[in-house]
């Protein structure tokens, strides 16, 4: 790993990664990038993150540099979501009770008379051996525990398992600080467009907050597997990433404006309530026309353009986003405008249009029940080419894993 950088170069690092952290607004790739600086940091082969929520430590994220080599090249480890009380039977549920960190040296030999103990069991399943582990309260400047953070297995320039340098404390501590400050604010804008999304949940019993999670969550893990397959620079797909999150959580945000007469009908729509159906998407586009960010940018693009098709047999096709009309040149014989077909339709539409057509047939609705999985892929494949773009199809069922874990992450609230 090198020598380890001297007390000011500890403190310029520990600086520059909390101005990093700082840049990141979605909250879940926001856990990601904390797991990965603060491993990186302390040079730990693996870790986990933690968020607070009541008496309860929900398990969020998980890194494993041992397990991924294990792994297909492209191919993400997949880990299996649970819960851990606050309280001090656990390492984690005590750091979280008593707000103070934990640095042990090889966690089967705790201290005599801790109450916490260490839980083999998923090593077990992994076939994973944790030694040294440090975790610490993610706190923020008001001292209020948000989450824990915990790193596993220091390794030294040889690759074997050391403990933690206790010289390091005062420098992951500031790091974890950071960290919480960060994910403090990323939680309050994931909360905001929450409530965006609620008032169209009022409206519409289909636009659901598990759903916008799991849309928003599916179209990031698509474009990543496409990405790395075109050979983007890491900081053009996490730049990406994290705008596109928020942005495919708003992509239905223009029901909001659509009558309930329409949104709550259980049966099929006439042709005349469709047409006024489809103005969804203008309306959703025209909340982000005063652009100001990238996030502005991409959300305006997502909610226009993920009800395309591939086959151009789309709406609402090449119109202007203030007035609805049919961009010069761009109306059929009908007068109406051409649908956007192939590489017209932006690509973070045609990604966004998989992720909600794969979550709908998914789901339970008022007006259908959820479609069985085979049932799911074989229509989703039998689409590719006509309403979906065939690549991103194929890079779809390459990461089907990852999105049946995503659908556990996020399950519909009975």
């Amino acid at each position: 790993m090198g020598d380890m950088p001297a007390e000011e170069n500890r403190l310029q690092e520990v600086i520059r990664l909390g101005l990093e952290l700082a840049e990141v607004r979605d909250v879940d790739l926001l856990l990601e990038h904390v797991l990965d600086a603060a491993r990186r940091f302390v040079a730990a082969d693996a870790g986990s993150i933690y968020v607070k929520d009541g008496d309860l430590l929900h398990f969020r994220h998980a890194q494993n540099d041992t397990l991924s080599g294990r792994l297909e090249p492209g191919k993400k480890l997949i880990f299996t979501t649970f819960s851990v009380p606050i309280n001090s039977r656990s390492i984690s549920g005590y750091v979280a009770e008593s707000g103070q960190p934990l640095n042990i040296a090889d966690v089967d030999r705790l201290p005599e008379g801790v109450p916490y103990s260490f839980d083999r069991h998923y090593d077990e399943l992994s076939r994973y051996r944790t030694r040294s582990m440090l975790t610490l309260p993610l706190k923020t400047n008001r001292g209020k525990i948000i989450g824990v953070l915990q790193l596993i297995n220091a390794k030294d320039e040889a690759g074997g398992v050391v403990p933690f340098d206790d010289e390091l404390m005062p420098f992951v501590r500031h790091l974890a600080n950071n960290a919480a400050i960060a994910i403090g604010r990323a939680q309050l804008t994931r909360t905001t467009i929450l409530r965006m999304i609620s008032m169209a949940e009022l409206r519409d019993p289909k636009e659901t907050g598990a759903h916008v999670n799991r849309v928003g969550a599916y179209s990031v893990e698509i474009f990543e597997a496409w990405a790395r397959k075109k050979g983007l620079p890491r900081h053009e797909i996490d730049s990406t990433r994290d705008a596109l999150r928020m942005a495919a959580m708003l992509h239905d945000v223009g029901k909001v404006a659509i009558s309930d007469l329409i949104l709550k009908k259980p049966g099929r729509f006439t042709e005349e309530e469709f047409a006024i159906m489809k103005e969804h998407t203008l309306l959703g586009a025209r909340l982000f026309l005063d652009s100001q960010s990238e996030l502005d940018e991409l959300a305006r693009d997502v909610a226009l353009n993920h009800h395309e098709r591939w086959d151009g047999r789309g709406y609402p096709g090449h119109v202007e986003v203030e007035t609805g009309k049919p961009l010069p040149g761009r109306a059929g014989e009908d007068g109406r405008a051409r649908g956007k077909e192939k590489e017209e339709i932006p690509l973070l539409g045609r990604i966004v249009a998989v992720a909600d057509v794969y979550d709908a047939l998914c789901s339970r609705r008022v007006y259908k029940q959820a479609w069985g999985e085979d049932e799911v892929l074989k229509e989703m494949r039998e689409q590719a080419g006509r309403q979906f773009d065939p690549e991103i199809i194929d890079v779809f069922f390459e990461s089907l894993d990852v999105m049946r874990s995503i659908s556990h992450r996020y399950p519909d609230q009975e």
